[in-house]
């Protein structure tokens, strides 16, 4: 039996003469993710990976008014059985969605930018998708717009080893020290909600950038890695 998997996320039909990188396929990924995205032209989404535990495919960082707050994604797999990304089912049981949603809403109203995004972004948390690859692929075009870009992003067709810790799917990890695994990328500052009692919090999710930045958090990305 062929088992179903997401159907948004296509390969593209005719390879170009440049090999686009493969990122990983991130929900709502953090800063550094994006600074490296950003200086592509096209780019493809990893799917035929194997899911595992606490990874940002299922989970972003954001600041929220006690701190950083992880938002996860349940899913529905089963338990022991190695299964590819493009076959992770989200679980709406808890209504995580509403819940996501609400913290970004406490988080980031009262940012500069958060009124100007909010109505693109919220449909994305009242839609149920069915497959987390889905979910992750839209809101990466969708990030790309926000952001003012113009990028071509598909699927793999099939698994692509790591070969280089240069690899973005090597080094993108919330459980590795970034300025280790990460040396490249440069933690610069910028304005964020909270932080004149909180401190600056780096490399959090792309939306805390976006939010406090707007449309400067396209230079920003261009400014925080050192090659």
């Amino acid at each position: 039996m062929v088992e179903s998997a997401g159907t948004g996320c296509s390969a593209l039909s005719e390879p170009e003469s440049k090999t686009p990188l493969i990122f990983p396929a991130l929900y709502n990924g953090p800063v550094n993710y994006y600074a490296r995205l950003a200086r592509q032209q096209e780019i493809v989404l990893e799917q035929y990976d194997s899911y595992s535990k606490q990874t940002y495919r299922n989970r972003c960082m954001i600041m929220g008014p006690n701190g950083v707050v992880t938002l996860s994604i349940p899913i529905k797999r089963e338990s022991g059985v190695k299964t590819h990304l493009r076959n992770i089912r989200i679980d709406y049981d808890s209504n995580w969605n509403k819940i996501h949603w609400r913290s970004l809403v406490a988080s980031y109203a009262s940012s500069p930018f958060f009124e100007y995004i909010a109505d693109e972004l919220n449909p994305f948390y009242h839609k149920k998708f069915e497959f987390l690859i889905d979910l992750n692929r839209q809101l990466v075009e969708q990030t790309i717009g926000f952001l003012g870009l113009n990028i071509q992003v598909s699927c793999s067709t099939e698994f692509t080893p790591i070969s280089s810790e240069h690899d973005p799917r090597h080094f993108i990890h919330p459980k590795k020290d970034q300025a280790v695994a990460d040396p490249g990328f440069l933690p610069l500052k910028y304005h964020q909600v909270f932080s004149d009692r909180l401190g600056f919090r780096s490399n959090l999710s792309i939306l805390d950038l976006i939010f406090n930045e707007g449309p400067g958090a396209l230079s920003y990305l261009q400014r925080c890695l050192r090659t």
